[in-house]
Formats: structure tokens, C-alpha cells, sequence
């Protein structure tokens, strides 16, 4: 009998025993799996949030997550990031110099899935955080547009074992790539990208785009746009959301960025030619 249980070797990949049937019939294999667990990320000392993500850069998620919920403005408003004082599996704790610039309570029960970066929010009116527009920058070439998406494809190293990890890239103006981070979640993808820029002393990020995986929801347009990001490029489709927030904060905005050619949803002046 097949065990159906997953066993984790490594913190972004798994393996399970499977059945595979094809024309051939069927065989008995080892595959493997991306790594889903709960994180807990507690700001000084107490609960806040709890996401499944794909463990590793647990600290650049946690802090990229209160950046990209506007509840810390950048690397001064934190004093430190680690495990837990308990030492508790699955925790993270940001230390704070002056706590959050907001008190979330009552607003969002901070509940995240791998799938969704807003579940939760209380009100309509606290899913959309203030943020001011896109400053101006030199417009992309279409040729980095288009060469961002495979960048990222072929460092891509956990999604080539398992196929099911999303990811996002930080690119200059020029198409090099600052920073790549994998994850379960494409909005911890993001966060973990935005925090190691974060951990590094550099936030918010004018002038670099970012590229993700998947699609262009709301919450990702969301997180470049506090972030600072020029624009996002994505190989999948945008929401409607995510096009009137990206019109909105003056940021370019690029989809099906595939097979040479791609469609500009915003900032159409932020491409050249």
C-alpha cells in the first residue's frame, strides 16, 4: 500500500511516495514536493499573524510582511528579527523601536493561506493601505521586460524539483536581477524579496520592478506599490483590482509577459519605444 505521507529533507523540498499512471500502466515513485508549514510571526513578543508559507527566510518574510501591510515604514523601525525567546518551531518575533505605525486589532484577523495575501481583512476600506505614487524612473526597454520572466524561470531552483513554487525577482532598470525569493505563497514570495532588501538597510525600493511567477492579484500590486517598485511584470494575468490600484499609484503593470510579446496594463510610458 502507498504510504501518504509527505517527509520533508530539505526547507523548501518534500518528498512523498506516489503512483504513476500512464499508458504503460502503473509504477511506484518518490516525488517531490514543495514544503508548506505555519509560521507564526509575533512583533514584540506578541501574536500577530499566523501564514503557511515554505520554510527558509522566515526573518526577511516577517519583516517584509509588516512593510507590506504599512506597519513599519522601513529598517529603523526595526530593532531586531529572530526565533522566539521560547524557542518555539514555526515562530518568528520582529522586535520593534517604537511599535507598529498602526494597531491592526479589530481590523484584520491575520489568518494567511498559501493562496490568498488579504484573507481576513475585516472591512473593505483595510484592504487598500495608503501609499504614495510610483516615483518617476527611466522607462523599461521591452527586451527587459520580456527577459525578466525567464531570469526568473531558470533560478528557479526548488520549482524545478517540484513545480509548485511561486516566486518573485527584484530587477534594476537595466534587467539585473537584485534579489530572488521561492515560496508556496506568492505573497510571501514577495514579502521574503521586499525583507531581504529590507534586512539589507534598503527600503522602500525606487526605481527597481519586480517580476512574479503567477498572476498579478491586488495584494502583490499592493506590496511593490509600498515598496516603492516601479512597476510589477508578471507572466500571468492581472485583476481588475490590481490594474485600477497600479493606474492609481502610477506604476507600470505587465501580464502575459510570454513567448515575446506582452500586454502594459499601466504606465505605458515606464516602456520605451
Amino acid at each position: 500500500m502507498m504510504c501518504a505521507m509527505a517527509r520533508t529533507f530539505d526547507r523548501h523540498v518534500g518528498e512523498a511516495w506516489i503512483e504513476r499512471v500512464g499508458a504503460a500502466g502503473r509504477e511506484r515513485a518518490l516525488d517531490d514536493l514543495a514544503v508548506e508549514e505555519p509560521l507564526e510571526i509575533r512583533v514584540d513578543g506578541e501574536p500577530l499573524a499566523v501564514t503557511m508559507r515554505t520554510p527558509g527566510e522566515d526573518e526577511e518574510l516577517a519583516v517584509g510582511f509588516l512593510a507590506g501591510e504599512g506597519l513599519i515604514a522601513g529598517p529603523d523601525d526595526v530593532a531586531e528579527v529572530g526565533p522566539s525567546d521560547d524557542l518555539a518551531a514555526n515562530v518568528v518575533d520582529v522586535r520593534t523601536r517604537s511599535g507598529l505605525r498602526r494597531d491592526p486589532a479589530g481590523e484584520r484577523s491575520f489568518y494567511l493561506s498559501s493562496s490568498c495575501g488579504v484573507c481576513g481583512k475585516g472591512a473593505l476600506e483595510h484592504v487598500h493601505q495608503v501609499a504614495p505614487p510610483s516615483p518617476p524612473g527611466p522607462a523599461l526597454e521591452p527586451e527587459v521586460v520580456l527577459a525578466a520572466p525567464r531570469e526568473l524561470r531558470a533560478r528557479q531552483s526548488a520549482f524545478e524539483r517540484t513545480g509548485g513554487l511561486h516566486a518573485t525577482g527584484l530587477f534594476e532598470p537595466d534587467g539585473e536581477l537584485v534579489v530572488l525569493r521561492e515560496d508556496v505563497g506568492r505573497h510571501n514570495a514577495m514579502d521574503k524579496a521586499i525583507g531581504s532588501r529590507l534586512r539589507d538597510g534598503a527600503y522602500p525600493l525606487p526605481g527597481l520592478f519586480g517580476c512574479v511567477s503567477g498572476r498579478a492579484s491586488f495584494e502583490l500590486v499592493q506590496k511593490a506599490s509600498l515598496a516603492g517598485l516601479a512597476g510589477l511584470v508578471a507572466v500571468g494575468a492581472p485583476s481588475t483590482l490590481a490594474v485600477d490600484l497600479a493606474r492609481e499609484r502610477g506604476m507600470l503593470l505587465c501580464g502575459f509577459v510570454r513567448d515575446g510579446t506582452f500586454n502594459v496594463y499601466a504606465g505605458a510610458e515606464r516602456v520605451a519605444g
